[in-house]
């Protein structure tokens, strides 16, 4: 079945430079290898479709229940010089939670 990111994960975000970051957190131990099969960073590149001029990087954190997720020139240029509404990708992380991704029936 088909649930919103924000069903098995909370996520924070932010910035350095013209790069968002994101943390996503499993709510419970037992999502986290559905998020590290779901969330590939073509799939994240994917769905912020042109707001990421740049590659995704991806990275494994099993002890933390996360994956931390590197967004290249996905800022108009960052903090300073960008004329985005969200210059410091505050936003990214609460937007990815609308993905909807593949988990178990009756999760």
């Amino acid at each position: 079945m088909r649930v919103p990111l924000s069903r098995l994960a909370h996520t924070r975000s932010g910035d350095k430079g013209d790069t968002c970051n994101i943390g996503v957190i499993a709510w419970e131990e037992r999502f986290y290898p559905i998020l590290v099969r779901e969330l590939t960073p073509e799939r994240v590149k994917r769905h912020f479709g042109d707001l990421v001029a740049g590659d995704v990087e991806r990275y494994e954190l099993p002890n933390l229940g996360a994956l931390n997720f590197l967004l290249h020139r996905a800022l108009g240029g960052g903090g300073t010089v960008s004329l985005r509404t969200d210059a410091q990708g505050k936003t990214f992380g609460a937007a990815l939670l609308a993905l909807e991704i593949e988990a178990p029936a009756g999760l």
